[in-house]
């Protein structure tokens, strides 16, 4: 029994050789995940389109060509043009680039934010955790929608304001909450106990013990809320306290003409709004994907071990077994 053992973990062992975490965790996405891989491509498919928008455009996104205002969907203009004759797949196009923008930043500053916060607060604890938790109560309490309208109401419309008033916004909310409450759980473990009491400095405990520990979380918390940033920005944009024209928005192109041409030209509606959906489910799908495969209660019980499955580890030991009472029969 003891050489199935030693023969199962040397073979678990070159396979964890042959293949390493990032090629085993797109692979798993693949045979587990089919949604969670669609949704990988659609975002694929955004930032290539945000990052070569010069090259793929075949049209500048706010260049006018009045002949051709409000016409359908043709050779030349594949999507149909606004009502200034703008081409409304580069438009699209260039949109994709905004979206791609303040969901990556959003995203990245909320993660950041929500780790500093709940980090030192589920450190410290006592009465400086119940403060920042208390002030946390009462930022959640606002309505998004209503509690972004206020401050972009404030600082005004633009790109660089969307981006910090949203990810701060979501940083101090459920970012902070679930990385404090992984913070009160590391505490408890023993080597943070002997990290504390040899006077490790609190700055390296939370960057060698604490920031490992809960990065998979974090990984988790920035990829599903990815959609929600995008979707932000369109109702911000959609409400006019977005992204100013003539940049396109696909919120702002779905709001003031796009209602007003609805009849007139649907098309000027109907893509961006589907863009926008397709982008928002893909994400989604690619969030939830992300967290399965991260969670290892979603694995069973046995896991897994460097890419060997629970039916391999099952196979390879039955085969052992088998070699080995044909051994002993001979014998």
């Amino acid at each position: 029994m003891a050489n199935v053992q030693e023969d199962m973990t040397s073979q678990s062992s070159s396979i964890r050789k042959r293949r390493n975490a990032t090629a085993d965790f797109f692979i798993r996405m693949v045979k587990e995940k089919p949604l969670g891989t669609v949704g990988l491509v659609i975002v694929i498919v955004l930032f290539l389109a945000g990052i070569f928008s010069e090259v793929i455009a075949p049209y500048g996104y706010n260049e006018i060509i009045l002949s051709d205002r409000l016409d359908g969907p043709s050779p030349a203009h594949i999507l149909g043009c606004d009502n200034l004759g703008r081409d409304l797949l580069s438009r699209i196009i260039f949109g994709a680039r905004i979206s791609m923008i303040v969901a990556l930043a959003g995203s990245s500053i909320a993660t950041v934010v929500g780790f500093l916060v709940g980090a030192i607060s589920g450190f410290f604890g006592g009465k400086y955790d119940m403060v920042v938790q208390r002030f946390v109560d009462a930022w959640m309490c606002f309505p998004g929608l209503v509690l972004y309208l206020i401050v972009m109401s404030i600082l005004g419309p633009g790109l660089l304001q969307v981006v910090v008033v949203l990810g701060v916004s979501m940083g101090l909310g459920g970012g902070s909450r679930v990385t404090r409450s992984a913070v009160i759980m590391i505490k408890e473990d023993v080597y943070f106990e002997a990290a504390r009491a040899i006077g490790v400095p609190t700055s390296r405990i939370l960057i060698r013990h604490v920031l490992p520990n809960v990065l998979p979380i974090m990984i988790i918390g920035f990829s599903t809320g990815l959609g929600g940033f995008i979707l932000a920005e369109a109702s911000l944009s959609f409400l006019g306290f977005g992204i100013p024209p003539p940049v396109p928005s696909w919120g702002g192109m779905l709001s003031g003409t796009g209602r007003q041409y609805m009849l007139q030209a649907p098309w000027m509606a109907l893509w961006p709004g589907l863009a926008l959906a397709v982008v928002v489910y893909g994400v989604n799908m690619l969030g939830d994907a992300v967290r399965d495969l991260f969670d290892p209660r979603l694995r069973g019980g046995l896991g897994r071990y460097g890419g060997v499955t629970q039916e391999k580890l099952q196979k390879l030991a039955e085969k052992k077994m088998t070699e080995a009472e044909k051994l002993r029969q001979t014998t």
